[in-house]
């Protein structure tokens, strides 16, 4: 054992995120990836988690309400704080504004506790914490212990970009007086206001949201790192230009491993819902790139004329398809469009969650009808499918730019001033990525995409170079600490 790796071991890292599946599996890979560097790794989140994920197979709780202070998931110690919201899921339905605000006002009190608990107290060196975005409390949190802070950035560099330059005032950008303001920024296609993550656009109605991205872009100096989950190759571009004003770290992408072809039984995640594998079983007996794959991720709800735009133009394709439908609160039925099932019975399966990794490596799958959240985004990249991107929100019609005319591995749709797609628009898209004259282009970009993600984590690449000086700059910085405090105490 080198002296790096001794001094290694007996620091600590601490994970930081509240229960959203997206935020805490990014951060619990990055941290299976610290911990094979010899670093001792802990995630806090939410109790919310606990009851959701891990109650079912924690004996010591099993029978009880008692959530355990041992608890261990791949080696990953996690531990568990208050978010002041009941554990009944009937009592969960706050807007993201109160939410934000209510994990916001006990969060840092309550993982301030944590800290004391198990580390101060048990005379552990916390040597960093990792946050994300949308906890920028959590920096607040590690300056009152002395504890170093980086920031886990979950979506793309592009947006990392895009907010910097929003929150620090750098740039002209769309306003209520001049909404149609196109913006130009370095390393980035020119920007129409349909082209921008929603929360900085005027009429945005989510306040909270938009507040926690600007107390942590507009006081950069809380964090020691900002590290993404993304990768040099693909965002080599923006990545460059933010070299010089704030870096922005790629170290991904992180994702389950079946996807970058390693074991996947080495992979580390939480599932909020149970998937439905029975559509393996029907992927299996289709025809290879026959079946197009249709997901709007675990938070969208779509409008019944939304549905019914996308079961019309899946009907008249005549294509094969796989679609997730969540169903809706308190109704056992899907909301699909009445005799949809019965008319396309023989050419598709619907249902509620599917194991959607698993799902993007098949044969079968021909392309990927997504939100563009940014973690399917990356999930299908290193699956080598390409995409019809239909946004909704936030960051996602920034990610269907990129998906179009940066990655350029999809299609994105036309969509009206509320968001709609027709249903010929749909069809079009659909013609154009299964056979058009786009179609094989965009496979032989999809799959050069894909072998770059698998470069860039395995040994040598350069997410896996810049994870190793991370490493190697918290064990200095540490080092660093301690020799002053060694100093002061003589």
């Amino acid at each position: 054992m080198t002296s790096s790796e001794s001094r290694a071991e007996e620091l600590h890292v601490m994970l930081v995120a509240f229960s959203a599946q997206g935020h805490i599996n990014p951060l619990l890979r990055l941290g299976k990836s610290l911990l094979a560097r010899g670093l001792q790794v802990t995630l806090a989140t939410t109790e919310l988690v606990y009851h959701r994920v891990f109650k079912s197979s924690s004996t010591t709780a099993a029978t009880t309400d008692t959530i355990p202070t041992n608890f261990t998931t791949n080696g990953i110690h996690v531990l568990f704080f208050s978010d002041g919201l009941d554990p009944n899921p009937d009592q969960t339905q706050l807007t993201p504004d109160d939410y934000m605000a209510l994990v916001e006002n006990l969060g840092p009190i309550n993982l301030s506790t944590l800290i004391k608990t198990h580390f101060i107290n048990n005379s552990k060196k916390l040597a960093c914490i990792i946050n994300n975005p949308f906890v920028p409390w959590v920096a607040d949190v590690a300056a009152e212990f002395k504890i170093p802070c980086a920031c886990l950035w979950i979506q793309p560099c592009a947006l990392y970009a895009i907010y910097y330059h929003f929150y620090n005032n750098t740039n002209q950008f769309p306003t209520l007086e001049n909404p149609e303001l196109n913006v130009q920024l370095p390393g980035l296609p020119l920007l129409k206001p349909q082209d921008l993550p929603s929360f900085i656009l005027p009429t945005n109605p989510f306040g909270a949201l938009s507040k926690v991205l600007a107390d942590m872009l507009k006081d950069m100096k809380k964090l020691k790192w900002v590290l993404a989950n993304s990768f040099y190759e693909l965002e080599k571009e923006v990545i460059d230009s933010m070299a010089e004003t704030y870096p922005v770290i790629p170290v991904g992408p992180l994702l389950p491993l079946s996807l970058l072809g390693v074991d996947e039984n080495e992979d580390v995640g939480i599932e909020m819902w149970k998937p439905q594998d029975s559509c393996l079983e029907w992927l299996n007996d289709q025809p290879p790139s026959s079946v197009i794959y249709i997901s709007f991720g675990s938070l969208i709800v779509l409008s019944a004329k939304k549905l019914e735009s996308i079961a019309t133009a899946l009907k008249n394709s005549n294509c094969k398809f796989l679609w997730v439908i969540k169903k809706q609160d308190g109704k056992d039925s899907l909301p699909l469009p009445q005799g949809f099932k019965e008319e396309t019975k023989n050419r598709g399966m619907v249902v509620p969650w599917c194991p959607q990794t698993k799902v993007l490596v098949h044969p079968a799958i021909a392309c990927f009808l997504t939100h563009c959240g940014w973690n399917s985004m990356l999930e299908a990249i290193a699956a080598g499918k390409p995409m019809i991107a239909y946004p909704q929100w936030t960051d996602q019609p920034t990610n269907a730019k990129l998906v179009s005319d940066v990655f350029r591995v999809g299609i994105r749709l036309e969509q009206d001033s509320d968001g709609f797609v027709e249903t010929g628009e749909l069809e079009r898209a659909i013609e154009e990525i299964v056979s058009g004259p786009k179609s094989e282009e965009l496979k032989r970009n999809a799959a050069e995409l894909k072998r770059a993600a698998r470069e860039a984590v395995a040994d040598g690449g350069s997410s896996d170079r810049n994870i190793q000086t991370f490493v190697d700059e918290i064990l200095a910085t540490r080092l660093d600490v301690m020799e002053s405090s060694n100093e002061v105490n003589k």
